[in-house]
Order: C-alpha cells, then sequence, then structure tokens
C-alpha cells in the first residue's frame, strides 16, 4: 500500500506537466491563429476543447445567432463591437500578456452546446477564467453577461473584461477614423457657412425688421397670457356641455379653463392690442381731420367694447367680481 502511494505521489508532477504542456500549446496554437483573425470562429468541439480544463488562459466567447432566419437584430448589431473589441485587444497586447482569447460561437455551429447551457436567447457573453497557475480560480463556472440592456458599445464590454481580470494589460478600444463622416460633416459646414454668406444680404433686412420683431412678441405675449402652455400642460378639453344641449365656453374658476376659452382671449387681447397700435401709431398720421377724428371713436369703442367683452369674462371665471362695463 504504502509502494502505490509512493508511486502515485511520483506521477502528479508529471501530470501537471504534462497538463501544463496541453494547455500551452492549445493557448500556442490558437494565439498564433488569432494574429491574424482576433475573433476565433468556434463549433462545437472547438469550444469544448477552448474551454476544457485545466486551462492557463482566459477565454471571452460570444455565444450568438446571427443568420436570418433567426431574426436576431440585437446579433447582427452587435457582431461589428465585438470584432471591434477582439481586434483592438489582441493590437493593444500584442505579446499577450493578458492570455485572453477572443471567440464567437453560432447557433448553427454549436446547437449543442447551446442545448448543454439551455440558452433561450442571445447574444450572451461568457467569460471563462484560468482554472491554472496564479490567477486561476477555484470555481469553473464562466462569468455570464445578458444584453438585458439591449445593445451596448464595445468599450462597455472591455471594462466589464477588464473588471473580471487579473491585473494586467487591458488594452482599450481604439476605434478607426471614419472618414466619411469627417468629410460629410465638414463639406456640411462649409456649404452652411457659404449659404449664410450667400443670403446674408437677404436675411438680414428681414432679421433687423423692427416690425418682424414686434409681431412676433405680441404673438407669444398673447399665447402665454391666454393660459396656452396651461392647456397643453393640463390637456385640458376643448369644452363642454352645459347639459342643456348646449356648449360651455367657459370654466368656472381661476384654476379650470377650457381650449376654446383661451383662444377667445388670446383673440380678444389681439383686438386690444391692435387698436391700441392704430391709435397711438396710425391715427397720427392721418391727414383728413374728419377721418382722423372717425377713426379715433372707432377704435376706442373697439376697445371699449372688447374691456366690457373681457370683464363679463372675469365675471363668469369668479362670481364676486364687482366690475363691469355695458354693453356686456
Amino acid at each position: 500500500m504504502r509502494i502505490f502511494s509512493l508511486f502515485t505521489a511520483s506521477l502528479l508532477p508529471i501530470a501537471t506537466l504534462a497538463a501544463k504542456k496541453f494547455g500551452d500549446s492549445t493557448y500556442d496554437s490558437l494565439r498564433a491563429q488569432s494574429l491574424s483573425t482576433p475573433n476565433l470562429k468556434l463549433d462545437d468541439k472547438l469550444y469544448n476543447k477552448l474551454t476544457a480544463a485545466p486551462r492557463d488562459y482566459a477565454v471571452a466567447i460570444l455565444l450568438t445567432a446571427l443568420p436570418s432566419q433567426f431574426g436576431c437584430q440585437l446579433c447582427q448589431e452587435f457582431q461589428p463591437e465585438w470584432d471591434l473589441l477582439a481586434k483592438s485587444w489582441n493590437k493593444g497586447d500584442k505579446e499577450g500578456e493578458s492570455r485572453l482569447l477572443f471567440g464567437t460561437l453560432d447557433f448553427l455551429n454549436g446547437k449543442p452546446v447551446f442545448q448543454s447551457l439551455m440558452l433561450q436567447t442571445a447574444p450572451v457573453l461568457l467569460l471563462f477564467h484560468p482554472t491554472t497557475g496564479p490567477n486561476a480560480k477555484v470555481e469553473n463556472s464562466p462569468t455570464r453577461y445578458d444584453f438585458t440592456q439591449g445593445l451596448v458599445t464595445a468599450e462597455f464590454l472591455q471594462s466589464f473584461i477588464a473588471r473580471h481580470l487579473p491585473d494586467g494589460p487591458h488594452p482599450p478600444v481604439n476605434r478607426p477614423v471614419n472618414w466619411v463622416k469627417i468629410v460629410s460633416t465638414t463639406v456640411a459646414v462649409l456649404g452652411g457657412i457659404s449659404a449664410i454668406y450667400v443670403a446674408a444680404p437677404y436675411i438680414t433686412p428681414v432679421i433687423q425688421n423692427r416690425n418682424l420683431w414686434a409681431a412676433v412678441s405680441i404673438i407669444a405675449v398673447l399665447l402665454f397670457t391666454s393660459g396656452h402652455m396651461f392647456n397643453h400642460i393640463r390637456k385640458v378639453p376643448y369644452f363642454t356641455g352645459n347639459g342643456r344641449g348646449g356648449a360651455t365656453y367657459f370654466a368656472g374658476g381661476f384654476q379650470n379653463q377650457f381650449g376654446i376659452e383661451t383662444q377667445i382671449v388670446a383673440a380678444i387681447y389681439g383686438i386690444l392690442s391692435f387698436a391700441t397700435i392704430s391709435i397711438a401709431l396710425k391715427v397720427p398720421r392721418i391727414t383728413d381731420p374728419r377721418l382722423q377724428q372717425a377713426s379715433v371713436f372707432i377704435w376706442s369703442g373697439v376697445m371699449f367694447a372688447m374691456y366690457s367683452f373681457l370683464l363679463s369674462i372675469f365675471r363668469i371665471k369668479n362670481g364676486g367680481y364687482p366690475f363691469f362695463l355695458p354693453p356686456f
């Protein structure tokens, strides 16, 4: 019995050395292949070989379903990001110090793997940690990332992998220069500047027109003072029935209003503004004294009637309002 124990103990270093050489040979061969193809295309046999213990390297494998018959749009959208991450990592870690390999296993090439993992959705990222060596982990189960938040970027997954790997080189993602976007943006900016320069003699007088800005200001003031924003925030009805087959256009209380009510109030304010502007600017320019006098009476009557109507609306909103003007 003692002889058997001694024989077993003598075989342990040999077995460990053989396992190490097997792991090194697997990593070295696939590492050499990843120099030309950073993202290894796997099948079920290569997947099992790559993830088999013992191993002194890490493996990041994306389980995906790229063919169109599966209808996995997320798989197709994320695949360029995954290829970019693998290419950037291998380019930044030319000596292989991180001992990390990247691979992609498509459903068509690895149905047994998908079935053994009981996967119902794709894509799924599995990060296998080393089982031997200084960075080995006790558990052999991989770290899993499910794309529950939808499409992610290569930078996001790079930080995810870097957090779960031991200290060492964690190369960043290097995106290629998008010359098409740069050129198109430059052309668009230069075209916009040229268009503004050519159109400036025609646009400047319009922009500097005081009457235009006065009209825009008056319209804005009428919209906001009549309660236009209140309607959008509260989603008020346009009008309601009065219970007798008719319609109610004004809501009681100062904290309630209808859509048509704000339009009526805005129209009243608009007429009052136009009447005030006419009396202040237009009427003094009339050279005929009789026509000027008639214009003063007409616009004054319009203002009196509109103010009377406006006060009557205040009385509808609040029955205790004490002021009024005839005829309303």
